[in-house]
């Protein structure tokens, strides 16, 4: 019998209100669905102590990375990644040790408002694992900003999957449908600046054939955007090998229930079910 392993990636929505009770949803959710790899953006950490994704994760039996995008001042500036001062960024948790992680900011429209890819190499007992997440710019009018930032994550893809056994993974909310010219990139169905590369959408091969909207205004947080429905939420994973390591073998939209009336962010999340051994 195959082993699989199982990946879920959720926009967490940073702190916005009813943070106790939303944060609540995720972990238990987290608990039910019991991902082996566990990728979250939008992720709060403060100088005060306060961690968002220990708030979800701890307990919970994972190790975990954060990797900042930006940070800000008690004065709300805005400083680099690198700087001193609160965090927003992304997080890689596993079942087993992260054993090597890297954060690199990527192309944006100004200082800002930076984002970040943070990747990861997790120590499987099939093998090791290159773990991508990242959260890309979100405005609708900039997707020349997105294909920038694409190409340089497929380039640091491409460095870290040559240290791994398995079949890279890249998780995260990239604010682009499916026909957009970033993610067809990914998907290897475009070029942009001459190079190409190959990314199976794991909803697209192993949906239940429904758009899969990870944006959605039957959630009542979504709607207040007055924004369409569309699905910008990805797992994406590497060609799989002759033995059928990253097979994907199912795919669903998850966090998509909520409780009472409280659903567990802004975004819906994506799970996969990925072979890793034959």
């Amino acid at each position: 019998m195959s082993r699989t392993l199982r990946v879920v990636t959720l926009n967490c929505w940073n702190v916005a209100e009813p943070l106790d009770a939303r944060l609540a949803l995720i972990r238990d959710e987290i608990a039910r669905l019991a991902p082996d790899v566990v990728a979250l953006q939008e992720i709060i950490v403060r100088r005060d102590g306060f961690d968002e994704a220990a708030a979800v994760l701890d307990g919970l039996g994972y190790q975990r990375v954060f990797g900042a995008s930006f940070r800000w001042t008690p004065a709300g500036e805005w400083v680099d990644r690198t700087g001193e001062g609160d965090a927003f960024g992304n997080v890689v948790a596993a079942r087993w040790p992260l054993v090597d992680s890297h954060v690199e900011t990527l192309p944006g429209l100004d200082r800002d408002d930076r984002r970040s890819v943070l990747a990861t190499i997790v120590d499987t007992p099939a093998g090791r694992l290159p773990v991508l997440t990242t959260h890309l710019e979100w405005r609708f009018d900039a997707g020349h900003v997105r294909e920038r930032q694409v190409v340089a994550v497929a380039a640091l893809v491409d460095r870290w999957k040559e240290r791994a056994t398995l079949p890279p993974i890249v998780c995260g909310d990239l604010n682009a449908e499916p026909d957009s010219t970033e993610i067809r990139f990914l998907k290897g169905l475009a070029s942009l600046d001459g190079r190409s590369t190959y990314l199976q959408d794991a909803w697209a091969v192993a949906g239940d054939g429904s758009p899969g909207y990870t944006w959605d205004n039957r959630n009542r947080f979504t709607a207040l955007m007055h924004e369409p429905n569309r699905r910008i939420d990805y797992v994406l994973v590497g060609l799989p090998d002759r033995d059928g390591r990253g097979w994907i073998e199912s795919a669903q939209v998850v966090f998509d229930v909520p409780r009472g009336d409280v659903f567990a962010s802004d975004h819906f999340g994506v799970l996969a079910d990925v072979r890793v051994d034959p």
